[in-house]
């Protein structure tokens, strides 16, 4: 069976533990919940990191006990800081891209939310390509709206970022891209066309994770999502137990799909990093 990358976004900006208190938020938490994903089949971490009130933080010491952490606990596996803006100084989304993770999020273009504008100045995405390219930092691409393909392509162009990047379709967030499976095949379309040398993966939000998860591997994606930043339940009725748990059924529906999780050396190797 061909190999996928599960990629696990372990915490996110928005669900707190009142929510479900699987939902890690300490670096201790975190790595704890980041090696359980792991030993599921999980090979990339998306981190976040948070305050003491739990809310979003920048603070690049957290970022740093995390990436250590996951490091020693979990061999290989790929570590990808986001540098997401929701309930962050815009000034500091940046800020920890010096301590050099494997990969770290990039939005190309501004998006409406459900409450706020996701704002994503050309400047902002400039200066963090800028520094990932500095770092050897391998940047994912999130994609919230066609023309942020468009956005991509620009910085290719302006050799800020390898001709082959990682990008995932973002779709389920309120105000942006629908899930609906024959949006994912414009999208599948147009990057194939722009980008025709990407890789790419697809997250679906809330209900919709494992109906994304789905199309994205009927059709051949490189890498799928999962993990409490996107959803926290596994049913309407029950909470998530953990990320690992998520990571299982991500597992299990690459199973079906004829594909099984990939290594944490394979997924280096899919996704192009040293």
């Amino acid at each position: 069976m061909n190999p996928v990358v599960i990629a696990v976004a372990i915490t996110g900006s928005v669900p707190r533990k009142s929510d479900n208190p699987a939902v890690p938020v300490t670096p201790a938490e975190q790595i704890e919940s980041t090696h359980e994903a792991f030993e599921a089949g999980a090979s990339l971490v998306h981190i976040h990191v948070r305050n003491p009130d739990e809310t979003p933080s920048s603070d690049p010491a957290l970022f740093a006990q995390v990436q250590e952490g996951v490091r020693k606990h979990c061999p290989g596996m790929i570590v990808q800081f986001s540098t997401g803006g929701r309930g962050r100084d815009q000034a500091a989304r940046g800020s920890a891209l010096y301590l050099r993770p494997d990969m770290a999020s990039l939005s190309t273009g501004s998006v409406n939310f459900p409450t706020i504008i996701y704002e994503n100045a050309p400047s902002l995405v400039s200066d963090l390509a800028t520094k990932m390219q500095a770092g050897g930092i391998r940047p994912e691409i999130e994609i919230f709206d066609l023309s942020h393909l468009h956005g991509a392509k620009r910085l290719v162009e302006a050799g800020l970022m390898h001709d082959k990047p990682h990008v995932q379709f973002v779709m389920g967030v309120k105000n942006a891209l629908p899930a609906e499976e024959h949006l994912l095949d414009i999208l599948l379309g147009e990057l194939r066309r722009v980008l025709p040398h990407a890789t790419w993966t697809a997250a679906g939000i809330g209900a919709g994770q494992a109906r994304v998860m789905q199309w994205a591997l009927a059709r051949g994606a490189d890498a799928v999502r999962t993990g409490l930043e996107d959803n926290i339940r596994i049913t309407k009725e029950r909470l998530a137990a953990s990320n690992a748990e998520l990571v299982r059924l991500a597992a299990d529906a690459a199973a079906a799909a004829g594909r099984r999780p990939a290594t944490a050396a394979e997924a280096r190797a899919l996704l192009s990093i040293a």
